[in-house]
């Protein structure tokens, strides 16, 4: 478990960071960086004492580090079980401390026995299989023109001047306010589906797969053919802002700290294959609605997937689901 809080008090952190990748930074610490060029004073973001009380400690509600002194803390929450390790990063809004701790004593919520399956997509953000839908914020693209206008912002400062730093302090916040949203929403989420339901079964998908850019191909005269970039960025940019693993990842931890369970299900052919007799019908990605020609089942094409993917769950679990899903040929599980 981690525990993230602010820090009040950070000007020696700052003063620490801005020379540490001429100096080492302290007993039991380590920085973390991205080694980009031309980087100089903030090139590190981040550094980590690796064993609690060798450098860091707690007292009286502050946080001591060793050779920079006592830090006021604004705390989040308390903290609990056994303190391992101490993280301290520099986000776009000021300091923060994160703990990562263990014997961190569960908090189970009531069994509903009830379970379900959920696909995740770009129309609405997910489906379960009985038909609850949960729409998509979008909240990348609600701040898109947002953080085009700060980054135009920062391209009309003179470089080297405050009014730029200041600019660029300004812009940094937009993406973190995105990503704060993104994850709020990840986590108010997966606590709704994990007090609703015992077992959730989800896709093992790929997200960073997903989102690949097409292989280029060559028309052999040295110059190259259309192959749907331009298009695929779009969908790239989408499924981004989604973040389909964030939140998996998310709802997997919830659910471990409630007491309930998380399963993973092939993903192969689960938009395919007709939840109600097994039949597979061929459809691409644009065709919204599922239409099966065996059996006259007309559903949309994610809550299709999001039944296939419960019945896929329970085959797993040796529970008889249904007829069409027992007859169904296996997709290598």
């Amino acid at each position: 478990m981690s525990t993230a809080t602010r820090l009040v008090s950070h000007e020696g952190l700052s003063r620490m960071m801005g020379n540490c990748h001429v100096r080492f930074l302290g007993e039991g610490a380590r920085a973390t960086w991205t080694p980009l060029p031309d980087q100089g004073r903030e090139r590190y973001h981040s550094f980590t004492y690796k064993e609690y009380g060798n450098g860091a400690r707690l007292e009286n509600g502050y946080l001591v580090l060793s050779k920079i002194g006592r830090l006021a803390v604004r705390w989040s929450r308390a903290v609990e079980g056994s303190i391992k390790t101490v993280t301290l990063s520099n986000e776009a809004d000021g300091w923060y401390v994160c703990f990562s701790c263990t014997e961190v004593p569960a908090q189970p919520l009531p069994p509903t026995e009830r379970e379900t399956g959920i696909d995740v997509g770009l129309k609405v953000f997910l489906i379960t299989a009985d038909g609850q839908m949960v729409e998509n914020p979008r909240h990348y693209r609600k701040a898109e023109r947002e953080l085009k206008k700060a980054q135009q912002r920062i391209s009309c400062r003179k470089q080297g001047s405050n009014r730029r730093k200041k600019a660029v302090q300004q812009c940094a916040k937009k993406p973190q306010h995105v990503r704060r949203q993104r994850t709020d929403f990840h986590h108010k989420t997966a606590l709704a589906l994990v007090r609703e339901y015992d077992v959730i079964y989800v896709e093992a998908i790929q997200p960073a797969n997903l989102s690949r850019r097409p292989v280029p191909v060559s028309d052999g005269n040295g110059s190259y053919l259309h192959n749907g970039a331009s298009r695929k960025a779009g969908l790239n940019k989408r499924i981004h802002d989604a973040g389909w693993g964030h939140f998996l990842s998310i709802l997997a931890c919830t659910a471990a700290w409630a007491g309930k369970r998380v399963e993973a299900v092939h993903p192969a052919y689960t938009s395919q294959d007709c939840s109600g007799c097994g039949e597979r019908i061929r459809k691409s990605l644009s065709v919204r609605t599922h239409v099966c020609t065996h059996c006259g089942l007309v559903l949309d094409r994610d809550e299709n997937a999001a039944r296939n993917i419960h019945w896929r769950g329970q085959r797993l679990r040796g529970v008889p689901a249904m007829a069409g899903a027992l007859n169904r040929e296996p997709v290598g599980l």
